[in-house]
């Protein structure tokens, strides 16, 4: 267990003193390359090289480019006007329109912090006018915004899939209905602080400007129309799809809706090359230490160890859960996938346990990770948006955190949820 020991030590202890992440994977590798008498500089960089030269990978950058071209080019102001003409009356309106846009704005980027910052730029503002708690407001968009990662398409999905050799089509499919749910849980944890609170009603909206605002949303509507259909008929790979989602993007932005500029469009360039960069960067290093992993043999020697815990799914399923809960709650997401995917996929599948359900778990228990302190993502990103302090983020968070984990519960329990939308795909 000597590499297990260096492997968490390195890791963790970079970590610590401030290290980046990517930095300190990198590091992880060439220590455990040393420690096992197998370093090579041409190795080291043949194996940063191979992390990020990988096709189906091409699916992150041009999924991200999707995600800033809907935000500039008013694909998701449109959805959002959409939810809030049909809901926005009902007491509590806004949370409503929050959750109902953070849905279909989940199935179009696959972002949780371009989702996120999106609503909160939009619907904060709003909800203040109407003298809504800042805290559950806030809270509210954090929670909403981590349903992206679940509904295809989704960068998370496309990272996994990648490192731990699983189908990324099925990744996907097996989203779409937990995603779904994860908005009913909101909506019912939504209904009870508006109760608690006496959140006033929005105006009613004439059913003229609803069917306007359904007309102007037409073309945003049909991304996850495209995507999903696509996928579905076999048309074009999730990585296509990617490449599908950016220029269609790009068309309604500059066509359709005529909001983006050459200007604009140099920026939202841009800020999805930096993006990119320090996604593939992570991926590149993240590919180091897994090489050194696999020749350590690592996966094997914690199944051996954890001999007992393996032959029972369900237990492993829930201490598993618990771990990477604990992990999420101190480090990013696509980290988390590109440090533990590797090490824990093995063991999964040697518990008896479908590499496409606990792919779907490993990622939904990461996504709970985004709302969850110290690190909390998603939560700096609407603290920063509604320039708020941490605390308040945090406490508006809680109810909806709390219903997620109520939610992981029930997928461990009756893992069908995730799988019976995959015999849509056969």
């Amino acid at each position: 267990m000597l590499v297990t020991f260096i492997f968490l030590f390195v890791l963790i202890g970079g970590m610590v003193i401030g290290m980046p992440i990517a930095h300190a994977l990198l590091l992880t590798g060439v220590v455990l390359m040393w420690h096992l008498d197998f370093f090579d500089t041409q190795l080291l960089a043949q194996n940063l090289q191979a992390g990020f030269d990988n096709f189906p990978l091409l699916a992150v950058p041009f999924f991200i480019l999707a995600g800033e071209l809907m935000n500039a080019g008013g694909l998701s102001r449109r959805i959002i006007d959409l939810a809030g003409a049909y809901v926005g009356h009902i007491r509590g309106g806004l949370g409503y329109v929050a959750i109902g846009a953070a849905v279909l704005l989940a199935s179009m980027s696959g972002s949780a912090i371009a989702d996120t910052a999106a609503l909160a730029t939009i619907l904060l503002p709003m909800m203040r006018e109407q003298k809504y708690p800042d805290s559950y407001s806030a809270g509210l968009m954090a929670s909403g915004g981590i349903i992206a990662p679940i509904i295809p398409p989704s960068m998370p999905f496309v990272i996994y899939g990648v490192t731990t050799n699983t189908s990324i089509s099925k990744l996907f499919l097996s989203g779409v209905v937990p995603g779904l749910i994860m908005g009913v849980f909101l909506i019912f944890a939504w209904w009870w602080i508006a109760r608690s609170h006496d959140l006033a009603p929005g105006p009613r909206v004439p059913w003229g400007q609803r069917l306007k605002a359904l007309a102007q949303s037409f073309w945003a509507m049909m991304m996850p129309v495209i995507i999903l259909g696509g996928l579905r008929g076999g048309i074009f790979t999730p990585t296509e799809a990617a490449v599908v989602a950016a220029v269609y993007a790009l068309f309604v932005s500059m066509v359709v809706y005529r909001e983006m500029s050459l200007a604009r469009l140099y920026e939202v360039f841009l800020a999805a090359a930096k993006t990119t960069a320090v996604v593939m960067f992570l991926c590149g290093a993240a590919t180091v230490t897994a090489y050194m992993i696999t020749l350590a043999d690592l996966p094997n020697m914690l199944a051996d160890t954890f001999a007992g815990v393996l032959g029972n799914p369900m237990l492993f399923m829930a201490l598993m859960m618990l771990f990477l809960l604990v992990v999420g709650t101190a480090m990013d997401l696509t980290p988390t996938i590109l440090i533990f995917g590797p090490v824990c996929a093995p063991l999964a599948v040697k518990a008896g346990i479908d590499p496409v359900y606990f792919g779907f778990m490993f990622i939904y228990v990461g996504c709970i990770g985004l709302i969850t302190p110290p690190v909390g993502t998603v939560q700096n990103v609407v603290a920063g948006v509604g320039r708020l302090r941490m605390e308040t983020v945090i406490k508006g968070t809680t109810p909806f955190l709390l219903a997620y984990l109520l939610l992981a519960v029930l997928l461990v329990i009756f893992p069908q949820i995730v799988m019976a939308p995959l015999a849509w795909m056969h």
